[in-house]
């Protein structure tokens, strides 16, 4: 399946943080475009990260039930692409060319060998265009 865009954590923790405000409703309404076009994908980092977040971080945290049913929800609604030793070894060649924390040249290695022209995110690593893959701020 092609993508046109990858969604990072931070939009996806925002639509279900109650105290996200004006950040969830728009967080909702990403999430729901991305759904129905149905050319959206999330990493198993992104799924992780969203685990350790939404039971470690929000207030309140999600409960086991309402945590399992959203990652099986968000499975279900996105392309979730798989980390692999190609994907780790890019994010290497991303910290070392072009100075990204691990974490960022992660989520970078995975829309550019995915092939996925756009990351969604509210962390940009400062740089707009990195070999292809744009990054854009959907809250601005």
């Amino acid at each position: 399946m092609t993508c046109d865009v990858l969604i990072d954590t931070n939009i996806l923790v925002y639509a279900y943080d109650p105290h996200a405000g004006v950040k969830q409703r728009q967080a909702l309404q990403i999430v729901d475009y991305w759904v129905r076009r149905q050319r959206a994908a999330i990493s198993v980092q992104v799924l992780s990260e969203f685990i350790v977040v939404a039971t470690n971080k929000m207030n309140p945290p999600l409960g086991q039930e309402q945590l399992l049913a959203s990652v099986d929800r968000l499975s279900r609604s996105f392309t979730v692409f798989p980390l692999t030793s190609f994907i780790a070894r890019e994010a290497l060649r991303g910290m070392q060319t072009y100075q990204l924390s691990y974490w960022d040249a992660q989520i970078w290695a995975v829309a550019h060998l995915n092939q996925v022209p756009l990351i969604l995110t509210e962390d940009s690593p400062g740089q707009k265009h990195i070999e292809g893959v744009r990054y854009e701020n959907p809250f601005l």
